[in-house]
């Protein structure tokens, strides 16, 4: 299975901050840190 590269969105401000490779075939989501929010936050994949 190849892996793709994917960009996690912050739900809160919605700036890209994250990239990360990917191989499953639903959405990725991930608890990061957002440097424009100064918290955790949940990251979504962008499309």
């Amino acid at each position: 299975m190849n892996r793709k590269k994917v960009i996690l969105a912050c739900e809160v401000c919605r700036s890209r901050n994250y990239s990360t490779p990917k191989s499953v075939t639903e959405r990725l989501t991930k608890n990061k840190f957002c440097k424009k929010c100064n918290a955790q936050t949940l990251h979504k994949e962008e499309k």
